[in-house]
């Protein structure tokens, strides 16, 4: 996840009645812009199903 990807992601989140959930299974490359991302989308209340350990701590510290 790049974060020149992360515009229609953001859009698809906003447009949204749904509550959302993003499967990050599969999710092994991030840069630290989609960190910061993820964090935010957690805190607006998305639910991140799945997410590696490196990539749930890579998000705690950048909220620090």
């Amino acid at each position: 996840m790049r974060a020149e990807h992360l515009s229609e992601l953001e859009k698809q989140i906003r447009e949204s009645e749904l509550k959302i959930a993003l499967d990050l299974e599969e999710l092994d490359l991030i840069d630290v812009e989609a960190v910061r991302f993820l964090g935010i989308c957690e805190i607006q209340g998305v639910t991140l199903l799945n997410c590696s350990p490196y990539i749930r701590d890579w998000i705690g510290k950048e909220r620090s």
